[in-house]
């Protein structure tokens, strides 16, 4: 697929971005599960790995990053040596995850199923991984509610990243994780993986896009209504736009088996 192509060759790129490598929606997750010590753990298209490797140091039975990306799988390796943490590593796509069926106790992804072409088939196939009880945590780029604003939305991702595919409203989440037969007792929308902004620069350095998409940001975000930048975060300093990186959070849990 083009987008696993395309993080192939920037995957150095998030190894070292600090929206990628910490945020308070990984801490929320954190204080939201609890301690993960003893259990089986599976992060879904990882990339660099940092949401799994946030995990290592509690010590879980098992800890597998999973992604379509060789390079990104190199990265993961690397930095997991360089916590003395073991995972592995393993390449396949979302929605075909070469794994039995209740392999986990927690499986996760962030910042990526809005590259995923078949979002429902990903999910299910996720789910599927889970263990009776287990849980799917997803951090995610968060659509909007308003059609205006969300179509704005919509243009900014695809610039700064044409494999880009569809960012999920709150309700779409949670509607997704019940029809893969998930519980969600956890949906929290309007979060923000940098609340102090990223730079359209620096956004734009992380994901490669280019001199030509950087300019199309900048020119798009000058003419949006100031009432649409206010809705998706977005904060002007001087010439500069501040990027939050607006998410959602949802975790969603297998029921547990019926007892007879």
């Amino acid at each position: 697929m083009l987008s696993s192509q395309r993080f192939d060759k920037i995957a150095s790129n998030f190894a070292t971005s600090e929206v990628h490598r910490s945020s308070p929606t990984i801490d929320a997750l954190h204080e939201t599960l609890g301690p993960q010590t003893g259990r089986a753990l599976c992060d879904v298209a990882c990339g660099a790995g940092h949401l799994a490797l946030s995990f290592a140091a509690q010590g879980p039975a098992r800890l597998v990053g999973v992604d379509p990306a060789p390079s990104m799988l190199e990265e993961f390796r690397a930095l997991a040596d360089d916590r003395g943490a073991k995972v592995e590593a393993v390449e396949a796509f979302a929605g075909e995850l070469p794994f039995p069926d209740g392999s986990f106790d927690l499986v996760m992804s962030r910042l990526a199923p809005h590259h995923f072409p078949d979002l429902a088939a990903a999910v299910a196939d996720m789910a599927r991984l889970l263990r009776p009880g287990g849980q799917l945590a997803v951090i995610d780029l968060e659509g909007h509610e308003d059609q205006e604003i969300d179509a704005l939305n919509h243009e900014l991702e695809m610039l700064h990243d044409p494999t880009h595919q569809r960012s999920y409203t709150l309700d779409e989440w949670i509607q997704c994780l019940n029809d893969a037969g998930l519980n969600v007792p956890v949906a929290r929308g309007s979060q923000a993986e940098s609340p102090t902004g990223v730079p359209v620069k620096r956004w734009c350095e992380i994901a490669s896009s280019g001199t030509e998409a950087e300019q199309a940001i900048r020119q798009r975000l000058t003419e949006a209504p100031p009432g649409h930048l206010d809705a998706l975060g977005i904060r002007r300093t001087g010439r500069e736009f501040l990027i939050p990186v607006r998410t959602c959070m949802v975790i969603g849990v297998k029921p547990l088996a019926e007892t007879r």
